[in-house]
């Protein structure tokens, strides 16, 4: 009987305990190659204890959590295999960019040419011989991927990649990482920044205290737990909410507005149908959808609200 391969990252059954807190909880998931996966979750929901387990920095209670089927001490070339930046600020502060990384690549049996490679696609190029405690945030966390990537891994992970950088750096490290998933690779990131975590990921493991909340398509996870209406201005006001009430539609008056309705369960086709019908002008006409965060917040609103 023919076996598919391991997952290339897999959390099974995963717990971590601190005394008598419990910071991951019975967690299971598995990130697969060729797509970007976000890693959600509120503050303390144990996303980084997750990744350090990952890692082999924290030991689990009970469970697993492996990189190709195997931990991380039984890989034989590790760098080689993942690639993962937890803390930018995790250089010494009087070594230069390029010196930090020749060490990197020494320890990992990696070629020291991958020193200039990695330089020159994080945009660190001429700046190499800059002490790194003279970095910005932003070039600090340039240089943690670069240490990341350092050995050409096929699994990447990163704890919040985007933070200090400016609008063009977030751009770029959004490239990056699709980039690298359209590559075949394994691209793990997490990031409170909603609004890029929409732009960038293709699917979603979402955790909230410890446990599991979500596992599915970024698509599929707002479709799933956001909400739509129709929004409507229109200098007839009680007049639509007549015909809207006629076709069986209830609508809200906006308290801000004296012109402006929302109308729950319903299409943009549908009202200007009803509207259109009534001889009812329309100055706004709008689907509003909620986003990524909207979903996020009311999930993880509803899920402490049942604790």
């Amino acid at each position: 009987m023919q076996t598919s391969p391991p997952a290339p990252l897999e959390a099974h059954a995963l717990v971590k305990r601190y005394g008598p807190i419990t910071a991951v909880d019975h967690l299971s998931f598995e990130v697969t190659p060729g797509m970007v996966t976000g890693f959600l979750g509120p503050n303390g929901a144990g996303k980084s204890t997750t990744l350090r387990m990952f890692l082999g920095l924290d030991k689990p209670t009970s469970g697993t959590a492996t990189i190709d089927g195997r931990r991380l001490a039984e890989l034989h070339q590790p760098m080689r295999v993942v690639g993962a930046m937890l803390d930018a600020r995790a250089v010494h502060p009087r070594r230069t960019a390029a010196d930090h990384l020749t060490a990197v690549a020494r320890a990992g049996g990696v070629p020291r040419r991958r020193v200039a490679e990695t330089l020159e696609l994080v945009g660190l190029a001429e700046h190499g011989d800059r002490p790194a405690g003279d970095y910005s945030l932003g070039m600090k966390q340039r240089l943690g991927m670069a240490t990341a990537l350092i050995g050409d891994p096929g699994i990447v992970i990163f704890d919040e990649p985007l933070n200090g950088l400016d609008p063009e750096g977030i751009r770029w490290a959004r490239s990056l990482m699709r980039d690298l998933a359209a590559e075949g690779r394994t691209v793990l990131f997490s990031s409170h920044l909603m609004g890029e975590m929409e732009l960038t990921a293709d699917h979603l493991v979402v955790i909230h205290r410890g446990s599991l909340l979500a596992d599915q398509p970024l698509k599929a996870f707002i479709a799933a737990h956001a909400s739509e209406y129709v929004r409507v201005r229109t200098p007839d006001r009680e007049g639509l909410l007549h015909a809207l009430s006629r076709a069986g539609l209830s609508a809200a008056p906006e308290a801000s507005a004296s012109d402006e309705l929302t109308i729950p369960e319903a299409t943009t086709d549908h009202v200007g149908h009803i509207a259109a019908s009534s001889a009812i002008e329309l100055s706004e006409l709008t689907l509003v959808r909620d986003s990524l965060e909207d979903a996020f917040l009311s999930m993880t609103a509803t899920e402490h609200g049942a604790a």
